[in-house]
């Protein structure tokens, strides 16, 4: 499994990253198998949420693996604070009293990485600060970035927090190509030149952010792996993964994994041998033809 500099910090971790929003519907022995299956694929980084099943995802991850042993020290553990039902909220009171919580289920005295899950309208820079130094002094969060943010929002908190923002969770698969279209579409008046994020792709690389790509086999329809709605991009996924030994879903992480970008893919299967799928993508790299021939496949024309 390769392994990437996760921003400007000194941890190194899995390109391919396991995201564990749906592990509140496995028993703890099903969870079990599915950690212990990441770990041997060399998968060290998991991904979660406060409201991940409502914090029952966290549970069950620390019901499967004892964080107070030896093997804390091979996982690299992010979760995610700031949606609540109907609003979302960067209060200090909030941050903190949600990684408190998230700390008591998951059973640990440390995330290696929070992040903001997506913008909060009434966010004060300020309170924001605050609230990350307290967690970073009292060593309850290690690494701090954002989820679902666009550059000037970024630049906002960064006018207070002092910490370095190392990651910016982004939308991004084969058939959700927003962060790159209106790079390729610049100066044309194509509906794809339209610059929905800022700019963000770009501002992640001048900044050393690194863009974690979730939902990576998602659609606005839903999953267009193997699915009849989606012919077209499966026929080109399977053309070329053939060549490589991959599958419809390793094909479609090797693309994400070929921009220079460095992005680290986080997938969200609970599905072992679906995970040994997309962990063979890890050091793929496809040719320059190949990564614009699935973007042109998947309904993105070349100006």
């Amino acid at each position: 499994m390769k392994k990437i500099q996760l921003g400007t910090s000194d941890l190194m971790v899995s390109n391919i990253g396991l995201g564990c929003m749906s592990m509140n519907r496995l028993t703890a022995k099903e969870a079990t198998a599915v950690v212990q299956n990441a770990l041997d694929l060399g998968v060290n980084f998991f991904d979660h949420a406060d409201i991940y099943g409502k914090g029952k995802s966290e549970e069950v991850f620390s019901e499967a693996v004892d964080l107070r042993s030896s093997i804390r020290d091979k996982m690299i553990i992010q979760s995610k604070v700031g949606i609540r039902t109907g609003y979302y909220d960067f209060s200090k009171k909030h941050i903190i009293q949600s990684v408190n919580e998230s700390l008591s289920r998951l059973k640990t005295d440390y995330l290696d990485i929070l992040l903001l899950h997506r913008p909060d309208a009434l966010a004060e820079p300020e309170e924001v600060a605050e609230a990350f130094n307290e967690l970073e002094k009292s060593g309850k969060v290690r690494h701090f970035g954002v989820s679902n943010h666009n550059p000037m929002q970024i630049d906002l908190l960064k006018k207070t927090i002092e910490q370095d923002l190392i990651v910016n969770q982004l939308q991004l698969s084969v058939m959700h190509t927003g962060i790159i279209d209106a790079g390729i579409n610049v100066n044309t008046k194509h509906e794809n030149a339209i610059n929905r994020d800022g700019s963000v792709l770009d501002y992640s690389r001048l900044k050393d952010m690194t863009i974690q790509a979730w939902s990576p086999v998602k659609a606005e329809g839903g999953v267009f792996i193997d699915n009849d709605a989606y012919p077209e991009i499966n026929a080109k996924l399977k053309e070329i993964g053939e060549k490589y030994e991959l599958d419809n879903s390793g094909t479609a992480v090797a693309w994400i994994l070929r921009h220079p970008a460095r992005i680290q893919t986080i997938v969200g299967t609970m599905t072992p041998e679906r995970l040994k799928q997309y962990a063979q993508a890890s050091e793929v790299v496809l040719s320059r033809e190949e990564w614009y021939d699935i973007y042109r496949t998947a309904g993105n024309p070349i100006p």
